[in-house]
């Protein structure tokens, strides 16, 4: 595996254990829809929660959830919306980024709650 498929699959696991000691609870990892992945989705309430996971070395080049580009938020809803018509789900829904940095003084870990608007 590539050095920046472990690195990102190690952000995911980080990512994954903040939102259980958080109270949410973990419904799927890596949901494909087509070519559209879905890193998490969770729970919270009553509340669906889809997460973009985005996981660096450095910050040198600004905040990891920064490389969450229009597009990829676009792909993001497109996959929301399927899981939710295929599991019949009737809950809010919420996309957060959680952005970290790994590096030689640990992890970092940064939530975004609401971090963008669907245009459904």
């Amino acid at each position: 595996m590539a050095a920046h498929n472990e690195l990102g699959e190690k952000g995911e696991d980080i990512a994954v254990r903040f939102l259980l000691n958080k109270g949410f609870e973990l419904l799927d990892r890596n949901w494909r829809f087509g070519k559209d992945e879905v890193d998490i989705i969770a729970t919270l309430a009553d509340t669906l929660v889809v997460v973009e996971v985005k996981t660096r070395n450095t910050a040198f080049f600004g905040s990891p959830a920064q490389f969450v580009s229009k597009v990829k938020q676009r792909h993001l809803i497109r996959a929301a919306h399927a899981y939710i018509e295929k599991h019949q789900l009737d809950l809010e829904v919420r996309f957060d980024i959680i952005g970290i940095i790994i590096d030689a003084r640990g992890e970092q870990v940064e939530h975004i709650e609401h971090a963008f608007l669907p245009k459904w």
